[in-house]
């Protein structure tokens, strides 16, 4: 692969490990792409998927994978701790090697275009492809999930960039768009409180005057009887995973509450967890260069 872009689309199933395999199918045994990696959480009823590959091949297995869930994914009848407006949530393209923004951002409109037309679907372009300002923050496009959605695209403002100006009866409707590599990053919490996580993802995220390219909300993971602190971090060499954890833990301390775990949805960039090493161990001077994979793979 000479030009490679990364996607990874967000599935609302988490569940059924029957329509899960049936989308990672799409982007298995496919030429010109590469599946890296997927995971589901129940709680959450969602399914992350990490893929590579050439633009064209990209484009087809993202096109066929969005039709799979369209059929498999009724939002009638699903329901999550993370919010959702689309069986297909939102599906962001990102440059990898030799890739601009530019190009991410003609395929986002290629592929809206296309599931709008085939599938019935609305689409609202976000991030770099974003055709307004407030349109670009993935949640003010999925402010109101499935449930309003309806009402919310009555008005003007929030009308569809591709397709009906309705939602699709059981799929919603999908953000699609361009954007920088971002970190899922979640903190489990000794609570099962769900009102303490949403208190300390209040000050922890941008929105609320945290740190500055952090997003966060509070859920409560029933089967484990715990709640949590969800994140992304849309910068992670401006926002840190160590920054975050640490304000996290001084948050909780307020409540009595400590941390007692922490979990990365998705791949992660070396460089990130490299930084909090050397955050935590104290090593000075530290570059990534003086890792051993680093170098191997310059």
């Amino acid at each position: 692969m000479n030009k490679i872009i990364e996607c990874v689309p967000n599935f609302s199933e988490g569940r059924n490990r029957k329509k899960i395999e049936k989308i990672v199918d799409c982007f298995r045994a496919k030429p010109g792409v590469k599946l890296l990696d997927y995971s589901s959480d129940a709680d959450h009823n969602r399914s992350v998927i990490t893929v590579v590959g050439e633009l064209e091949a990209m484009k087809n297995a993202m096109i066929e994978a969005i039709g799979t869930a369209v059929k498999l994914i009724d939002l009638t009848k699903q329901s999550g701790e993370h919010p959702r407006m689309g069986a297909v949530d939102v599906v962001p393209f990102i440059p990898i090697n030799n890739v601009t923004m530019d190009e991410a951002i003609a395929l986002s409109k290629e592929v809206g275009m296309e599931v709008a037309e085939k599938f019935k679907l609305p689409v609202f372009l976000y991030e770099a492809s974003a055709t307004s300002k407030h349109r670009e923050n993935l949640a003010d496009v999925r402010r109101g999930e499935f449930e309003g959605l309806a009402k919310k695209m009555k008005r003007r403002e929030w009308r569809a960039d591709f397709g009906p100006k309705y939602p699709h009866p059981t799929a919603g409707a999908v953000a699609i768009g361009a954007r920088k590599p971002l970190i899922a990053y979640n903190i489990n919490l000794s609570t099962n409180n769900v009102e303490i996580a949403n208190a300390i993802a209040k000050k922890v995220r941008h929105s609320s005057g945290g740190l500055r390219y952090c997003k966060a909300i509070g859920i409560e993971l029933k089967k484990r009887g715990i709640a949590q602190v969800s994140m992304n971090l849309t910068d992670y060499t401006k926002t840190s995973l160590y920054s975050v954890h640490e304000m996290v833990r001084m948050e909780a301390m307020r409540y009595g509450v400590t941390i007692i775990g922490s979990e990365v949805i998705g791949l992660v960039p070396m460089a990130a967890l490299a930084e909090s090493a050397a955050y935590y161990l104290g090593i000075e001077n530290f570059s990534i260069n003086q890792v051993l994979e680093a170098k191997l793979l310059e």
